[in-house]
């Protein structure tokens, strides 16, 4: 073999070298993508679960708002039941939304340890879902940056690779965060 068939096989071996090295890259940080998901689903689960126990303490203080306790069950079921999307979700957030109003409306129910020990832990699991989702994001972001860059953008879509979402606000919470909050003395 000629010194020219060496530099053909060498520059060969490195490209394959590369592709591999891309390849794992990309693996990686699309599991990181898919670990953020799951955070979120997780997330999502337990508030679901929570939901059961602040309608059983609301019943014991106003028993008489079965409206409101059934339109909060049926919505946490209906954002249980398959892949959480924008539409259940956000009925769940209204439904649980009026349901803790009810506090205000009961003082009973407001003074309640189980009430507010419900409230608190339904608010920590907002925070944690918020976080995963500034998390989740952050991944799509470093998953997606890794794949458009070259020479990754050469080989990813031939990889598999497509392009990650990002997780974005629901039509329950575009209405509230880009509104300037109101205060009053």
């Amino acid at each position: 073999m000629g010194l020219m068939a060496w530099v053909i096989v060498g520059l060969v071996v490195i490209a394959v070298v590369g592709v591999i090295g891309i390849y794992n890259k990309l693996v990686g940080l699309r599991q990181n993508v898919r670990q953020g998901r799951a955070d979120i689903d997780a997330q999502l689960r337990q508030r679901h679960d929570l939901v059961p126990n602040l309608v059983e303490t609301v019943k014991g203080y106003a028993a008489h708002e079965a409206d409101t306790l059934e339109a909060v069950i049926s919505a946490r079921n209906a954002a249980a039941n398959g892949n959480p999307d924008s539409g259940s979700e956000q009925g769940l957030r209204v439904a649980l939304d009026k349901l803790l109003a009810l506090g205000e409306a009961y003082p009973d129910l407001k003074a309640s340890a189980n009430f507010q020990e419900l409230q608190s832990e339904l608010g920590d699991v907002e925070d944690k879902l918020a976080a995963a989702r500034r998390a989740l994001n952050a991944a799509v972001s470093r998953f997606n940056t890794a794949r458009e860059s070259f020479p990754a953008v050469l080989f990813a879509g031939a990889l598999g690779f497509a392009e990650a979402d990002f997780n974005q606000l629901d039509d329950s919470e575009r209405g509230t965060v880009d509104q300037v909050p109101h205060i009053t003395f």
